[in-house]
């Protein structure tokens, strides 16, 4: 759901309190739905610019004044409603901890691993003392290194499968393997799925496009290898050179990688390779070593999801020179954790990472990079305080009212359609009616009682919670599949769909405002939250979610008939998308963003269903001069209102699979109720002909 994110190969299996399925059918009545006009409509007409014409410029109609008045803050590169719900969670956690760190706590509980994590985070002073001693252990590991089999080894003992589900671009960077803990494919236990992994720079286009702002990018990586190595002490003279080597074997590891779209087709990651299929399809890497390291060698099933780019990537650890793999090593250990390093090191990482690839002048302040630094490593202990201060249950009842909603409305939607074949409706509707639906927090806290945390080495407290989730990961291996299982924290403002799980993650954070407002008129919370809800269901239908079934199992569910009706719908969205043009030349990519963008429009159809369902036969009040209608639209536009730096706007084109936020703003094109509600006719500049709107579920 996030608006710009890395998570394409997690999207298969992350798109992105449980209820009772059977309830689905049902529309639940909600406060303030009909009758006397709320006080609040939600929209903020302020930020509108009401002189351009709706069928014009809907984007601008909607927020042309915050356009004009908001500055993109010095430490990001965007700015928006997420922005908007983030900072305010921020506050919120800010306040948690301040609680925390003011009062007893008891010794070894949770509270006492936050208040510990996140004072030696904050102790720059004692970092800088420090110097490199606490990472010199993991510096001598690799200067060890002698011969193939201690390679392999270590680059098995730098896995991790600590996967952030938002930022999964290449998994772990430092990671040659990328490791993925899930049910197969095709159903069963949960296996490891090995990805693609070893990249420093976001994707293998960083380092293969021939486009000269691309160019200018490669030699900046260059140098902050360079640079790096020198001030980490780890070269000197050669630094460069060494530097040359590192983004050689890097560029090698880039052509390895399959693309985006092959990585897309997961119709391909269905087999399961065995134990002794990894030597023998993928030789070079001594593989007894390296899952010995990563300590799956007793595993006798893998999912091979990049299947092509394995064998490339174990070639490489045979044919490349020992001192260049050491190097390699070495650096990205240093780059990985240089926030808890000696701050030249940290402030050369933000140089690049922040500066160069994002367009953002200025480092975040240390203690708001150190809540996020807890969040990472003590999601849930930290989640169950959050909550409980402030998520009301009041709340979770609205929003799981919304959900049943759309829910229903979903279903009704596939129950009307005349293209689609009884067999496919059928298993269509048996899939809503089965989706789990998570609000707020799980019903599960992650238990951290096998994580030590130091009150004094910020080093160690890093690489220690990312080899706790790592074993946490592992303890599914073999097992059922939880379908309950949370994949996001509470505090975070983003939603997910679980097409594996067949379950969906809405956190605390996200039903807030600007996307959630218990107090104001039901048109803005189904335009908005009601629209992330809709997005997230639909997602189970997308171009990607609508192979599996409702059991999480990968299975061709579809007549031959209804599939080309529906990738025939997609390919319309695909083109419309494809139109786009933020640059001159730079067009946005209609494949690359199609799963979003089909959750978008199914998403936004669906909730206007339920929002219209939702008033039992009243007429939606006029508020302000809007009717419900005009009030559902905006909200929803307004919910993606964002400014972007050049550099991280022509990151997200290249790399994301969401469509920037004024784009998806636009999805409104593809209904016809817009139309209606705004008067749009022929020769307005959005206007698309009815045969033209995207028509998906």
């Amino acid at each position: 759901m996030k608006q710009h994110d890395g998570a394409r190969m997690s999207r298969i299996f992350i798109r992105c309190g449980t209820m009772a399925a059977g309830c689905a059918l049902l529309f639940a009545a909600l406060p303030a739905q009909a009758g006397a006009a709320p006080a609040n409509p939600g929209v903020q007409v302020k930020d509108m610019d009401k002189s351009v014409r709706p069928g014009d410029d809907f984007y601008t109609y909607a927020n042309g004044a915050w356009l004009k008045a908001t500055e993109i803050p010095a430490d990001r590169s965007s700015v928006g409603s997420f922005l908007v719900a983030s900072n305010a969670t921020e506050s919120q956690l800010k306040t948690v901890m301040a609680e925390l760190l003011a009062k007893p706590v008891a010794p070894g509980s949770d509270a006492q691993k936050i208040r510990d994590y996140y004072r030696a985070y904050l102790d720059t002073a004692a970092i800088e003392a420090k110097g490199m001693a606490p990472v010199k252990p993991d510096l001598d590991r690799f200067a060890a290194i002698t011969d193939k089999a201690s390679l392999s080894r270590v680059l098995g003992q730098q896995v991790r499968a600590d996967l952030d589900p938002l930022n999964a671009t290449n998994f772990h960077t430092e990671n040659l393997f990328g490791l993925f803990v899930t049910q197969a494919l095709t159903g069963g236990q949960v296996v490891p799925y090995l990805m693609q992994g070893g990249l420093g720079m976001p994707e293998r286009e960083y380092y293969l496009s021939t486009d000269p702002k691309m160019v200018a990018i490669q030699g900046q990586y260059r140098a902050y290898i360079a640079k790096l190595l020198t001030d980490a002490g780890l070269a000197q003279a050669d630094a460069q050179t060494r530097a040359d080597a590192i983004y050689a074997l890097e560029m090698k590891i880039a052509q390895a990688h399959v693309g985006r779209e092959e990585s897309e087709d997961f119709q391909h990651a269905t087999t399961l390779w065995t134990r002794a299929d990894l030597p023998a399809k993928a030789p070079g890497l001594d593989w007894d070593a390296f899952l010995a390291g990563a300590n799956i060698g007793w595993t006798g099933n893998f999912a091979a999801y990049q299947a092509k780019a394995i064998p490339a990537l174990s070639a490489l650890v045979a044919t490349e020179p020992l001192s260049v793999w050491k190097d390699w090593l070495a650096f990205h250990q240093v780059s990985q954790y240089a926030a808890v390093l000696p701050k030249k090191l940290d402030d050369d990482r933000f140089a690049f990472y922040g500066t160069v690839l994002s367009g953002v002048a200025q480092q975040r302040p240390r203690d708001k990079r150190a809540l996020g630094a807890v969040n990472n490593a003590l999601g849930d202990a930290l989640a169950r305080i959050y909550v409980g201060r402030y998520f009301p249950a009041s709340s979770k009842t609205r929003i799981q009212g919304m959900v049943v909603n759309i829910k229903a409305a979903f279903t009704n939607r596939i129950q009307a359609l005349d293209w689609m074949a009884p067999s496919t409706k059928a298993e269509a509707i048996a899939k809503v009616k089965g989706i789990i639906v998570g609000i707020g927090y799980p019903d599960t806290w992650e238990d951290y009682s096998g994580l030590t945390v130091s009150p004094t080495d910020a080093y160690a407290n890093a690489v220690a919670a990312g080899k706790f989730d790592t074993a946490h990961q592992l303890s599914k291996l073999g097992k059922p599949l939880d379908r309950n299982e949370w994949w996001l924290t509470s505090q975070t403002v983003n939603a997910l769909n679980l097409p594996v799980q067949n379950a969906l993650n809405f956190p605390a954070a996200i039903l807030q405002k600007p996307f959630f407002d218990p107090t104001a008129d039901a048109a803005f919370n189904y335009g908005a939250v009601g629209a992330v809800i809709g997005h997230e269901i639909s997602h189970s239908f997308d171009n990607q979610g609508a192979a599996f079934d409702a059991t999480g199992r990968l299975r061709n569910w579809w007549t031959d008939q209804d599939l080309k009706r529906f990738d025939a719908a997609g390919k319309m969205l695909a083109e419309e998308f494809n139109a786009y043009e933020p640059y001159p030349g730079l067009h946005i990519k209609g494949e690359l963003t199609l799963s979003e963008n089909i959750a978008d429009v199914a998403g936004l159809a669906a909730s206007l269903d339920a929002y219209h369902a939702s008033l039992h036969g009243a007429k939606a009040p006029v508020i302000n001069g809007m009717t419900g209608d005009q009030r559902f639209f905006l909200a929803f536009a307004q919910t993606w209102a964002t400014k972007y730096r050049e550099a991280a706007l022509r990151n997200i084109v290249a790399t994301n699979g969401h469509a920037p936020g004024q784009y998806r703003a636009l999805t409104v094109r593809n209904l016809d109720a817009w139309y209606d509600a705004f008067g749009v006719k022929p020769g307005d500049k959005l206007y698309l002909p009815p045969e033209k709107r995207a028509k998906i579920w």
